[in-house]
């Protein structure tokens, strides 16, 4: 093929995976009471599962703080459009990470041919092992980093005379974020493979650079959490254990070579 046939081979690839998108956002458009009063707005209700667990677990062991039923958040919109654009955003977002792993398919067809028998085999391990991490940093995020933020930045007060009154847009884009970039950190185990397979990092180069890589992490956890420290350390502390997950997976690879 040309330089040009491939570039028709991916534009195809790349309007199928918008194709994905838009259809999947438009049957999250659709459902929008699901969408918005179960997920997005869940983890802000008392009777939200994690909520419920961890107020339960603080009755039993005497612990006051942490039970969040007194979460009261007040949502507000400001804007004339601003609901309907969030409702837009939110949509495309949902198809987003729904075809995260057509979009993955997608790409891996695309290099397929390119690619040996064994090779062929290993990329489509990768797409599904790449995907299980996607999700399972989703649903982590959302069930146990989500609902903390919120409680801790819903209800800081500097005074008793300020109210906290959320604008829809703020409180979206905290619960998005928070939960689309912890997704994409999960990712690490299998950077680190490749990396390791490429002889580009090693298990006692993973080893010696902890101290460094828990400063890493935490700067990777000022950006796509809140600005506030406890954010900060909620995510971190899961990705010091991706990091020794990696380190495991590095070990793995030396030895099979």
């Amino acid at each position: 093929m040309s330089f040009w046939d491939h570039l028709e081979e991916l534009r195809w690839h790349i309007v199928r995976s918008a194709a994905a998108v838009v259809i999947l956002g438009v049957v999250a458009f659709v459902n929008r009471g699901f969408i918005f009063d179960t997920l997005i707005l869940g983890p802000s209700n008392s009777s939200f599962i994690t909520n419920r667990l961890l107020c339960r677990i603080g009755e039993w062991l005497s612990l006051e703080g942490m039970c969040l039923d007194n979460m009261k958040l007040q949502i507000i919109n400001i804007n004339m459009s601003g609901q309907f654009l969030m409702h837009l955003y939110v949509s495309m977002v949902a198809g987003a990470i729904l075809a995260f792993p057509f979009v993955l398919n997608e790409i891996w067809r695309f290099v397929r041919p390119a690619l040996h028998r064994n090779e062929k085999n290993y990329s489509r391990k990768a797409i599904v092992i790449s995907s299980m991490l996607f999700f399972m940093g989703v649903v982590f995020s959302y069930y146990v980093i989500v609902p903390l933020t919120i409680n801790f930045l819903g209800t800081y007060q500097v005074s008793d005379a300020v109210n906290n009154q959320i604008s829809l847009n703020s409180y979206i884009s905290t619960v998005v974020s928070v939960t689309f970039g912890v997704g994409v950190v999960f990712e690490l185990p299998l950077i680190i493979y490749f990396l390791t397979k490429l002889g580009i990092v090693t298990p006692a180069y993973l080893k010696r650079n902890r101290k460094y890589m828990l400063v890493i992490l935490l700067t990777v956890s000022a950006i796509i959490t809140p600005p506030d420290v406890f954010s900060q350390i909620l995510v971190c502390i899961p990705l010091m254990g991706l990091y020794e997950l990696s380190i495991l997976v590095a070990d793995k690879v030396v030895k099979k070579k």
